[in-house]
């Protein structure tokens, strides 16, 4: 099983306007914290998710959230991963 890429051990916060957006999940985008398609041959793959209205999120940059994609603060219990 691949592991994803820490990008930061804490969350991006963003005010999103209401839309569908892709959030990475393999920690490879250039893009931050959203898809760019660098996940292509690997078994990660983004997760979409809509925002109804503008919204503030914290989207998670450990790529080790059990809330995808928001941040629940599992980077604060990463061991060097």
């Amino acid at each position: 099983m691949e592991k994803p890429n820490i990008v930061e051990r804490k969350p991006a916060i963003i005010t999103l306007e209401a839309g569908t957006y892709h959030w990475c999940h393999c920690g490879r985008s250039a893009t931050q914290p959203f898809c760019d398609g660098s996940h292509h041959g690997t078994e990660f793959v983004p997760k979409s998710f809509t925002i109804s209205e503008t919204t503030k999120v914290f989207l998670c940059m450990c790529k080790y959230s059990k809330n995808r994609p928001f941040c629940d603060g599992e980077h604060k219990e990463l061991e060097d991963k």
